[in-house]
Parts: C-alpha cells; structure tokens; sequence
C-alpha cells in the first residue's frame, strides 16, 4: 500500500472526533510530513517500539500500541495456558502518553487471559527488570523512550530471563504483531475493570523494596571505611529515578547530597533540560550550579527511566569535569576489582562483560587482577545475556558495561540500572575520600597505570529514507576500501562481524586494530538514524593520546563524509 492509501485509509477509519484524525487533517497538503508518518510501519526488534509520538503507522500511538500488545498476548498464547499464568509485568517512564499507553497494554493483556502486574505510579526500567524474574512472569513492557527527546516513546519488550528480548523471541513476536489488524485486531478490557476482576495487579511498595535491597546488597564497603559527609549533587532529569536514587542515598548513610529541585519531579517536557540524555553535559547545567553552590565533589544524573547513568568530577581546579561511559566505567571497573580485593571478597574465578565496542582498558584492568573480561555485542540484551553462560562455567558475574552510559553490576538485574551504577560511583567517591583522594585523581591514577586513551565516540546523523540508504551506503564503502593504515599508524587486524566471529553473533560492525594499541569501530544504530564511530587512541602522556584521536578520527570521518 503506498503512502496516501495508507494516510487514506486513516482518516477514514478514524472517528470524527479523534485527535489523531484532527493531526492527519493538519498535513493533508504536506507530502514530506505524510511520507515520514507512513512510509513504513514503526518497527518492533529486540529493542521492542521507539518513534515519535503522533498518527500514523511509523508513531506511537493507541493503535500501534496496541496493535504490538494484541501481538505478543497472541505469541505469549501461543505457549501454552502454563506460560499464560506466568503473567506480564508493565511499567512506565514520565513522558506523554506513558500512563495511558501502560494501562492500554495492561488492558489488552488482561483481555487476552494473561495475568497483568503493574505500578500505582512510574517506576525504573531496571526495576522491571528485576521484577520480571522476582515474580517469575514470562515477559515484561516498559512504555518508555529512556534518553530520547520529550517527542518520542518507546515500548520495551523482555522475556522471562529478565532481559531485553532475543532476536528468535523478537522474530517471534513481530510475526504475530504482523497478523493483527491495526485498526479492531486488539481484544481489550478497561484498565480499572481489568483490576476489579483480579486479572490486573497493582503492586504495592513492597516490590520497590526487594529492588533496593538487592541494590544495597552490592555495597562492598561500608560505615568507618567511607566518608558518608562527601557532597553530592544528584538529577533524575525529571524521570523515574528520583524516589529509589534518594531512598538509597538514604539507607547508606549518605548525609549531604542534594537534589536538583527543577528536575525533582516527572516533566514530560523536560522543561531545564531539553535533551534528557545524561551523556549530554547539557544535562548537567543546573547540576553544575548547584554544585557551585554547595561545593559537591561528584554530581549524578540518570535519564527519565534511569537505566542510563552519567557523571561530572571537580577537578583540582574546582571546575567540572563530564565523564564519557567508558571512562565511569574504568572507574567502576577499577572500584569494584580493587574495593573486592582490599575487602577480601574477590572471586578466583571473577567474570566482566563489555560490548564489542566499548575500550579494551578495562580488559587490561581486569586481566590485572586475575578477572576475565567477555564480550558481546552492543545492547544488555546480549551483555546480560551472557550471565547464564558465566553461570554455568563456574564464572561469578561481577559487572558488565557498554560505553553509552549502561552499567549492570548485579546478575539479578539484567539489565543496565542507573540506581546501582549512582550507588556504587557515590561508594567509590566516599572510599577515596577517606583516603584523601578524589575520582578525578584516581581516574589520572588509572591512565598513569595502564597507559593513556583518549575515547572519541561522534555520530553521523542520517534521518529518514534517504538517511538510512546513505548510511548502508557508507558501510559499503567501508567494506570495499578497508584501510591498510591511519593517521600513519598501521592497521594489524580487522574484524567484520557481518557474519558473526568466534562466539560473537552477526551484526553489522567493523573493528580496526592498529599497531600501537589503538583502536576503532564503525556501526549504524540499531534505533537511531545514525552511523556511529568509536574511537580510543592509545599512547604514553595524555596529548599524545590526544594528538592521535584527533587524527585518526578526522581522516576516518573525513573519508565517510565524501560517500554521497
């Protein structure tokens, strides 16, 4: 069906009084506009929906919504009346049409004879996570666009091992969704009827609890060994993580953090902060000052779902300092391998994930103190994913991480939490500072060990059509003028993963090794229309680091640019 027919079709299907219907008059005479709404159906992958909010096929909206609700009630009926009563657990972020989108799932689902647990209120991803397992449902939903712009949302969709879906469940999935008419395909029940019945459970804050408790249960030290009066400064970015990121603080004894008041509460606009992703130093901007104001040594932000958590170190010169995900990651690494060794709890047999492109340091770091580092491809569906594995050789999961602000440290949490990652960073901090050392001196401590990397990580952003075709463009380019050398450094080994390496599934990434240690990769998102490169130069001082990164990714980014 081409693009008007399906635009048709809408408008005549849709009530009078709709407001979608009201939308799709407003465009009537905008062909651009009717092309990005309807050019293809928003697509469901191991990441579940993401798209803006608004009618049409490629938005979420009730329809789509519920059209993927219909559809994975259909798989989940598919497997029996016993994986039925294991139930659905569903959550929801901040953002516009959030509640509404949750409790139409929540309805749909109990329609379709599958028992429904779900919140009074918003709640962590990484807290639904932990759930799914805890009460032993076989999948979960969390209405959420975690980072993205205040324009979209998401629905993410994990099975019963507490991760994100797998590609075989996803593929699954998207084959019963396909079968269901958008339009009347979906069985539904109201939300408030669907809890009169018994087939929806409101949870009470009991469950918030048991998420915190294993939270609090990864401390490694504690009282006498840290210093609880270090200041701190935290931001939820108006989303879910304000009430058990405080509540945390709380039980361990932290004694002067403050909260960035502005952000304090859900916002779906995102009102001080535009772009609520914490990896964006302009997330930090009122964190900064509050921190000015109160002389905090760390500030903290997780993103509106909080499973994404970011950092900023004063420095010895008092300014702030934004960390990238790999180098909060060096130091968690580094805390949780030296915190476990001097505490005389680490594991003979310890075991680390990282994605593929995430900074080989920290292998260095973990092979330092006897601790194996794994990989996997990028996304907790697979760095989590690994944990039964790990299990099963006699490994003792400690910690897994990806360079986008994703750090996991519990194997009951599988998937990246913001929480744990903020308690173990505010731990660390407290560590040191007992003894008279702050993160930013031992990050220095880190490079000065294990050799200086400068970690460079910039997008090409390619939207729509013409994007997406440009950037399989760029990969083929790539692909058919693999470089001997760059920035005069030459290349040792490339790795292709297009059709999977060692133990490593497929997935369309290149990987380029140079002689001095250094390293990049190249990438097209999987839920954004970008390319995405990888850069860590390796090199003996900080402005040699420096001066290679900015070399090797200028000629790179230079080459890709002039692919037309």
């Amino acid at each position: 069906m081409d693009i008007e027919k399906r635009y048709q079709q809408w408008c005549e299907k849709l009530p009078a009084d709709d407001p979608l219907l009201k939308e799709l008059r407003a465009i009537e005479n905008d062909p651009a506009e009717k092309e990005d709404r309807f050019y293809q159906d928003l697509h469901f992958g191991t990441a579940g929906l993401r798209g803006k909010v608004g009618a049409g096929t490629n938005r979420m909206n009730r329809l789509t919504v519920g059209k993927a609700s219909q559809g994975i009630a259909d798989f989940i009926v598919s497997k029996g009346t016993e994986v039925m009563k294991k139930g659905v657990i569903i959550a929801h972020d901040p953002r516009h049409f959030s509640k509404e989108f949750s409790e139409l799932a929540a309805g749909i689902y109990a329609a379709n004879g599958i028992h429904v647990y779900t919140f009074d209120d918003l709640r962590p991803t990484p807290e639904l996570a932990f759930l799914i397992r805890k009460l032993g449902c076989v999948s979960g939903i969390n209405i959420t666009a975690s980072h993205n712009p205040k324009e979209y949302n998401g629905y993410k969709a994990y099975w019963e091992d507490g991760c994100q879906v797998s590609s075989e469940i996803a593929d699954g999935m998207t084959a019963c969704i396909d079968a269901v008419d958008l339009f009347d395909g979906a069985k539904t029940m109201p939300y408030e009827e669907g809890i009169a019945s018994g087939m929806i459970t409101v949870l009470d804050h009991s469950y918030d609890r048991m998420y915190l408790d294993e939270i609090e249960g990864l401390a490694i030290h504690h009282g006498d060994e840290l210093d609880l009066s270090i200041p701190l400064v935290y931001t939820p970015l108006n989303g879910a993580g304000s009430r058990p990121f405080r509540q945390m603080l709380k039980d361990r004894g932290f004694t002067n953090w403050q909260i960035v008041k502005e952000q304090e509460n859900p916002d779906p606009d995102f009102t001080t902060v535009g772009y609520p992703n914490p990896e964006d130093p302009k997330a930090f901007r009122l964190s900064e000052e509050l921190g000015r104001q109160t002389n905090a040594e760390l500030l903290m932000a997780t993103d509106p779902d909080s499973d994404r958590f970011a950092i900023e170190l004063r420095d010895n010169e008092g300014n702030y300092v934004p960390l990238n995900g790999n180098q909060t990651g060096y130091l968690l690494v580094n805390y949780i391998l030296e915190g476990h060794k001097t505490a005389g709890t680490l594991p003979s047999n310890g075991a680390m994930v990282k994605s593929i492109v995430t900074s080989t340091l920290s292998t260095e770091m973990a092979e330092a103190y006897g601790v194996k580092m794994f990989e996997s491809l990028t996304g907790f569906k697979n760095i989590c994913g690994r944990i039964p594995f790990l299990e099963e050789h006699n490994y003792k999961y400690l910690f897994g991480y990806e360079e986008s602000v994703g750090y996991a440290a519990s194997p009951n949490i599988r998937d990246k939490d913001g929480i744990s990652a903020g308690m173990l960073v505010a731990e660390a901090a407290a560590y040191y500072r007992k003894q008279g050392k702050t993160l930013f001196n031992v990050l220095d401590e880190i490079y000065e060990k294990y050799g200086w990397c400068r970690e460079l990580e910039p997008n090409i952003i390619l939207e729509g059509i013409p994007g997406a075709q440009r950037i399989s463009r760029m990969m083929s380019w790539v692909r058919a003028n693999l470089p001997d050398e760059v920035a005069g450094i030459k290349v040792v080994k490339t790795i292709d993963y297009k059709d999977g390496y060692e133990d490593i599934p497929a997935s369309n990434v290149l990987r380029f090794f140079l002689e001095d240690g250094s390293w990049f990769a190249i990438r097209p998102s999987g839920t954004e229309p970008k390319i995405k490169f990888y850069f860590y130069a390796r090199g003996k001082s900080r402005d040699e680091a420096d001066q290679k990164g900015e070399a090797i990714r200028n000629e790179i980014l230079t080459k890709i640019r002039s692919v037309e």
